[in-house]
């Protein structure tokens, strides 16, 4: 992670669709589509944004990965600050200070891409799905597959097959200690 303070902007959300608090703030898609250009001259893709407004001062982070697919280092994160910062300020969409962070996804990140499950499989993950009571409930395991159908973790040995349409979001998680 890299990131840049200064006095700026306030909002709450996330540009990810399947994130918890997507579309929880009008001014997200706007950032997103602000950004999203700017990422991509600098031969990145814009996985996502992120307002932490819970922060003081807010954080607007910035997820991305290069344009090939591989992950991006500091460096990467530094050359695109400054115009991802620029675009934001230009835009005058955020009128309270704000810190922003660019970055890539890593450990704790939801899996979103076909990369990411191939890439996480035997890793430990939780997987948020709707409940039929109209709730969510979430479901931990280490992942096995994902497929058109279903998503696939093993629980204690058992393999659990969890329809993809129920699912929210997958998450990595830490492995648990103890039975």
């Amino acid at each position: 992670n890299c990131g840049r303070g200064g006095d700026r902007p306030e909002p709450v959300a996330c540009s990810r669709p399947n994130h918890p608090t997507a579309l929880s703030h009008p001014l997200i898609p706007d950032i997103d589509q602000l950004l999203r250009p700017v990422a991509e001259a600098g031969g990145f893709t814009l996985l996502g944004v992120h307002l932490h407004s819970h922060r003081i001062p807010m954080t607007v982070q910035v997820l991305l990965r290069r344009a090939d697919g591989s992950d991006v280092n500091l460096d990467d994160c530094a050359s695109l600050s400054e115009p991802l910062a620029e675009a934001l300020e230009g835009s005058g969409l955020l009128e309270s200070a704000y810190v922003l962070e660019v970055s890539s996804p890593g450990i704790g990140e939801e899996l979103s891409s076909d990369r990411d499950f191939s890439s996480f499989r035997g890793f430990p993950v939780a997987v948020h799905r709707r409940s039929a009571a109209g709730g969510e409930t979430v479901q931990e395991g280490l992942l096995l597959e994902r497929d058109a159908e279903v998503v696939r973790l093993n629980v204690r040995g058992r393999i659990v097959r969890l329809p993809r349409e129920e699912v929210v979001r997958v998450r990595l998680v830490s492995p648990r200690d103890g039975p």
